[in-house]
């Protein structure tokens, strides 16, 4: 069984919206106020709670422009927040819905045409591990099933080498 990871949006991303960077459209982030659930950070993969500050902007969780590079509205902390780590256990942000699209892509970072499915929530784990041990499957995405938004990615956890590990041959 091929371990797997959940990855938040890197931190330097972050950092630069925190900064007053501007977001993959070229605007500043929108300040808004969170009202409750529906408003997960996507460093942190927690939700925002009702009357925190966040900002909403355009992201592209991709190296650059291509047709397959979805880009879209996502919301991070408007204070910064620790990046999330426990990357082996499901994000809390994914226990917001009772369901998700997941989906593979390429080294290409283009999708993997037949990997998308909306996937209940416990079943996330198990799908992803399925698409990660399929040959051309790089990475995935988890994105809302609602609205298509981009939660988090997951990898193959790459196994040590042997010469790190101690084990002789």
């Amino acid at each position: 069984m091929t371990s797997i990871q959940f990855s938040a949006m890197p931190t330097t991303d972050a950092e630069a919206l925190w900064s007053g960077g501007r977001d993959a459209y070229d605007h500043l982030p929108e300040t808004m106020i969170s009202d409750g659930p529906g408003h997960p950070c996507r460093h942190c993969l927690r939700n925002i709670g009702a009357g925190e500050e966040l900002l909403v902007f355009a992201y592209r969780p991709f190296p650059e422009l291509q047709p397959y590079a979805e880009t879209g509205p996502i919301f991070v902390h408007k204070q910064p927040c620790k990046r999330y780590s426990a990357e082996e256990v499901l994000p809390p942000v994914l226990t917001t819905s009772p369901d998700f699209i997941v989906r593979g892509y390429g080294e290409n970072d283009r999708i993997v045409y037949g990997t998308g499915a909306v996937t209940p929530i416990e079943m996330i784990p198990t799908y992803a591990t399925e698409l990660l041990a399929r040959p051309g499957v790089a990475y995935v995405h988890v994105r809302s099933a609602r609205n298509n938004c981009y939660q988090c990615r997951i990898d193959k956890v790459k196994a040590p080498a042997l010469a790190e590990t101690g084990a002789f041959i």
